[in-house]
C-alpha cells in the first residue's frame, strides 16, 4: 500500500539529508568506528544543512516547523545508510523537546543557537550504574546552596557522552518526595567536578559515544534548572513518548533496509543450483517479514500523524516502541541466517545491522517495561 505520510516538502527534504550523509558521513563513518566517535565537523556541516533544530523557532536559528515528519525523514535516511554511529535523533528527537518547551527566554536564547549549528552537541543522562528503566531508582542527588545547586553522583549508558557539551542531568532535589523530589539541570563541558569516564565498549553502534558521567560536587547554576524544580519525573514522562517513537521509526527503518537487502541476496545467491529465495521455506521467510515490516511502516505513519496532532500518549508509544523493535531483532536475525556465512561477516551490511539493533528492545525503556506499561493502562 502508498506510503501517505510525506508530502513534497518532506521529499525535497530527504534530498537534502540523503546529500548530506553521502558527502559528510558515510565516506568516513567507518573510520569512526574504529575512532569510537564521530567527527564534530560532522555536526557542524549539519547544523550548516539546517538538519538539527528543525523545530526550533527560526530566531534561534532552526527551521521553525514543529512536524515530527522531518525528525522521521532523518531517523531514516541515517538509518538506511547505517550510520549507527550519529547521535541525531538523540539531539534533535529527545533533548529537543526539554530545550523547547521548559526552557526560559533566556535559556533558550544562551543554548538554542549553538544547538542548530551543531557547535554544541547534547545528551541526556538518566540511566545510573544502579538504575534503568526505573527512573525512581535513581541516586545522583543535587542540594541547594545559594544561587547554586551543588550536584553528585554518577550516570552510565549516556548517549553522546564524551561529545556532548551540555548534559540534561536527572537528579533528587528533594529525597522525602519520592517520585516528586526529581529536577532537571543542565550541566555544561567545563564545570569544575565534571568529568567523563570510558567512552564505553559496545557490541554495536560503535562509532556512537555511549559514556560514563562523573559528578562531584558540581557547581551549577540555579540559571541551569530546566522545567520546575521537582518536577523533572513528571517532564519525563511527558517527553518520554517522543523519545519512544522515534526508536520506533529508526527500528522499523532498519527493518525495512535490511529486509531489502537480504531480498536481493537470496534471488543472486544460488545453492543446489537455483535462487536461496526459490526455495519455500525461505519464500515463506520472506513472505512473512515483507508483511510484518509494511504492516509496521503504517503503524507508524499512523503514530507519527497522531504524535502531531497531541494524541500520542504513553501508552501508544509503548506499544510503538516494544513491538517496532522486537520486530527488527527478528528481522534482522532471520535475514543473518538466510545470508549463510556471510550473515556474520561484518564487511555485509546485515551483519552490521545484527549489532547494532540489539539495543533497540533495551534503550528508551526495556520491552519488559514498556508491557508493564502497557498492562497497567489496561487496569491489570
Amino acid at each position: 500500500m502508498r506510503n501517505t505520510l510525506y508530502e513534497p516538502e518532506h521529499d525535497a527534504f530527504r534530498e537534502s539529508v540523503r546529500a548530506y550523509l553521502a558527502k559528510e558521513v558515510v565516506p568516513f563513518h567507518a573510520q569512526w568506528e574504529q575512532d569510537g566517535l564521530v567527527d564534530r565537523g560532522a555536526w557542524v556541516e549539519a547544523g550548516k544543512q539546517g538538519l538539527l533544530g528543525t523545530d526550533v523557532p527560526e530566531e534561534y536559528g532552526g527551521g521553525g516547523v514543529k512536524d515530527f515528519r522531518y525528525n522521521a525523514v532523518i531517523s531514516e535516511e541515517v538509518t538506511r545508510v547505517g550510520a549507527s554511529g550519529i547521535g541525531f535523533t538523540l539531539h534533535n528527537d529527545v533533548v529537543a523537546p526539554y530545550l523547547l518547551d521548559l526552557t526560559t527566554d533566556e535559556q533558550k536564547a544562551r543554548w538554542l543557537p549553538q544547538f542548530c549549528s551543531g557547535e554544541m552537541i547534547t545528551a541526556i543522562a538518566m540511566s545510573e550504574p544502579g538504575a534503568g528503566s526505573d527512573l525512581q531508582g535513581l541516586k545522583t542527588r543535587a542540594v541547594r546552596d545559594g544561587d547554586d545547586w551543588v550536584l553528585s553522583g554518577s550516570k552510565t549508558f549516556i548517549t553522546n557522552g564524551i561529545n556532548a557539551d551540555l548534559v540534561i542531568v536527572v537528579a533528587q532535589t528533594d529525597p522525602e518526595k519520592g517520585a516528586h523530589g526529581f529536577s532537571l539541570l543542565a550541566v555544561e563541558r567545563g564545570m569544575p567536578g565534571f568529568e567523563r569516564g570510558r567512552n564505553l565498549e559496545k557490541v554495536g553502534m560503535k562509532a556512537q559515544d555511549t559514556a560514563e558521567l562523573f559528578f562531584d560536587e558540581v557547581r551549577v547554576p540555579a540559571a541551569n534548572l530546566i522545567g520546575t524544580e521537582g518536577g523533572g519525573f513528571i517532564h519525563l514522562m511527558e517527553k518520554l513518548p517522543q523519545e519512544r517513537l522515534s526508536i520506533a521509526v529508526v527500528a522499523v527503518a532498519a527493518a525495512r533496509q535490511v529486509l531489502d537487502l537480504t531480498v536481493e541476496y537470496c534471488k543472486g545467491r544460488t545453492a543446489f543450483g537455483r535462487p536461496v529465495g526459490s526455495f519455500q521455506y525461505n519464500r515463506f521467510m520472506l513472505a512473512e517479514m515483507e508483511t510484518e515490516v509494511e504492516i509496521a511502516e503504517h503503524y507508524i505513519e499512523k503514530a507519527v500523524l497522531e504524535h502531531n496532532a497531541g494524541r500520542f500518549d504513553v501508552k501508544d508509544a509503548a506499544m510503538a516502541k516494544w513491538w517496532t523493535t522486537e520486530l527488527q531483532k527478528r528481522v534482522v536475525d532471520q535475514c543473518v541466517q538466510l545470508h549463510g556465512g556471510y550473515g556474520y561477516m561484518l564487511e555485509y551490511p546485515v551483519a552490521k545491522a545484527f549489532v547494532d539493533s540489539r539495543v533497540q528492545t533495551i534503550y528508551g525503556g526495556t520491552t519488559e517495561v514498556m508491557k508493564e506499561i502497557i498492562g497497567r493502562s489496561l487496569g491489570v
